[in-house]
């Protein structure tokens, strides 16, 4: 009796534990509909945040002048990134959101690995940026490969 008691208290203590947000670094590059994004994301063991996400809006033209702003982008990226500083952000296992905020900023999927970027940009709904697990990051966040 004593041994089931005490495996449903410790059941009960996991069950209530705080998620621990996975360690690792997240990449990707988005375009469509005029939006082009290029974003990184990395996660610090203890759950620290450094994020980055630069982007322009309307950027619609000959296919040579958005790669020239995809290449402007990916060099703000690299430029800025020692500069970020990591933030908290608030987990369930799934979500990360503001400290007590409601509207998620990042998903993760867990069987994937892949981390989806909430981008909000004014007042539109949120912009899904689907970023890509990577051992480092790399100068073209674009990249497939």
């Amino acid at each position: 009796m004593r041994f089931a008691a005490l495996f449903c208290l410790l059941l009960g203590l996991a069950a209530c534990s705080k998620p621990v947000a996975p360690v690792g670094k997240w990449e990707g590059g988005y375009e469509s509909g005029g939006d082009l994004v290029a974003a990184r994301v990395e996660i610090l063991p203890g759950g620290a945040v450094k994020i980055m996400a630069p982007d322009f809006t309307n950027a619609i033209g000959p296919r040579a002048q958005i790669d020239q702003l995809r290449a402007q982008l990916a060099a703000d990226l690299a430029n800025g990134w020692p500069d970020v500083k990591p933030r908290q952000f608030d987990f369930d296992g799934k979500t990360f959101r503001k400290p007590g905020g409601i509207a998620p900023q990042m998903v993760w999927d867990k069987a994937s690995n892949q981390m989806t970027l909430q981008l909000y940009i004014g007042a539109r709904p949120a912009l899904p940026v689907p970023l890509r697990p990577v051992d480092g990051f790399h100068d073209n966040p674009f990249a497939t490969g």
